[in-house]
């Protein structure tokens, strides 16, 4: 019981904390009809749906076996670099910041060790952890934030795009200038000498004893999986831009899931929807009592962005947007500002925390070595991101 209780604590710390805040403010403001009203409904069901087929994406080794691909391909030390940060960037526009390091910060280290690079990790993670918080605030879909501020704002999607583009596309250059002055053109010779199929075998399934049967029936031709997977995200697009209703989403990933991978099911992260559940209770609690409304509006609206960018430096981004969105309309500024603000301290963006703990579980004598590069590192790209935000906004 002791060792679960552990557990929890330290894999649901941010749950816990909601949830006690939620019931906290419970006793302040008693249920009644108006709580019906605090749940988000349609970042509820967008949220799970994506989390299901990203899952499902997951359980089948396809990011891997991509990852493995493009790596065949690199020869030197900086197209290896390059080719790992660009991994986390892309890939966190479609998949969120949190699963695309999940995915490859574990697969950049092993394959940094393997080409004897594994001085460069610190550096290399840190860019990656950058690249995937950059890359997640161009889209809707890039973070679980940004999938409620779209549906709570009503904005358009192309107006979104449009908002947080100048910013990633700045991000996107300055991780390009990093990695060019950072890595040199030495040649990677442990890579090259390796076939190609060599590698995506051992990224893919480095136990064959464990290998998950969805991925060892993909090795075998039964890629029919990634049509339905493709077909499924494809729904959930059109559900978060509103083409489809919200109960057809759903239905068509359940019942999808239900007939081709159940177990789908049990490998989502449930938590953090519960997370945003017990946040809207609390919000929606703090907006009935007078002082603490009356508080956190006047800070919000004197500068709604620059609000936001800091309030994330404390509590992360996502409880941000949850909370100042409950106090102004300000949307693009609340959209940029928590954005921005997933760069800066290690908290800024809880998902910089998986970064972390991949690191320390390797290296747990040099956490503060680590810590110090992604600080100086994130400090850097704030600063930058931040006053262009002044200039334009």
């Amino acid at each position: 019981m002791r060792h679960w209780l552990k557990s929890l604590l330290k894999s649901e710390t941010v749950l816990l904390i909601a949830t006690a805040i939620a019931i906290i403010s419970c006793f302040l403001v008693h249920p009644d009809r108006q709580y019906l009203g605090y749940i988000h409904m349609n970042t509820i069901t967008q949220l799970g749906s994506l989390m299901l087929v990203v899952c499902g994406f997951q359980r089948i080794g396809v990011f891997h076996a991509i990852g493995a691909d493009l790596l065949t391909r690199v020869h030197t030390v900086r197209g290896l670099a390059l080719v790992l940060v660009a991994l986390t960037f892309f890939s966190s526009m479609f998949i969120t910041n949190d699963v695309a390091l999940v995915t490859f910060v574990p697969f950049a280290i092993a394959v940094l060790i393997m080409a004897g690079l594994e001085e460069r990790t610190f550096l290399v993670v840190t860019l990656m952890t950058v690249g995937a918080n950059v890359g997640s605030m161009l889209t809707p879909i890039g973070n679980a934030h940004n999938l409620y501020l779209k549906a709570r704002s009503d904005m358009p999607t192309s107006d979104f795009l449009m908002a947080m583009a100048p910013y990633t596309l700045v991000s996107a250059v300055m991780l390009v200038l990093v990695c060019w002055f950072a890595f040199g053109r030495g040649r990677v010779s442990r890579l090259e000498h390796m076939d190609a199929d060599d590698l995506r075998k051992s990224v893919l399934a480095p136990n064959p004893d464990k290998i998950q049967p969805q991925v060892r029936e993909m090795q075998q031709g039964g890629k029919w999986r990634i049509a339905v997977y493709l077909f499924l995200f494809v729904v959930c697009l059109l559900g978060v831009g509103k083409v489809i209703p919200q109960w057809a989403m759903v239905g068509i990933v359940v019942l999808t899931f239900l007939a081709c991978d159940r177990q789908v099911f049990l490998h989502v992260d449930w938590g953090l929807l519960l997370t945003f559940v017990a946040f809207f209770i609390f919000i929606g609690n703090a907006r009935r009592l007078p002082a603490f409304y009356n508080l956190v509006s006047g800070l919000v609206n004197v500068h709604p962005l620059l609000t936001s960018a800091l309030c994330s430096q404390v509590i992360s981004n996502v409880p941000t947007a949850l909370l100042v969105s409950g106090f102004s309309d300000a949307w693009k500024d609340i959209i940029i500002g928590t954005n921005l603000g997933g760069l800066g301290t290690l908290i800024a963006s809880m998902a910089s925390l998986v970064s972390y703990k991949a690191v320390i579980k390797r290296y747990p004598t040099k956490k503060g070595r680590y810590l110090a590069v992604y600080t100086a590192c994130n400090m850097v790209f704030l600063v930058v991101l931040l006053g262009m935000a002044v200039v334009i906004e």
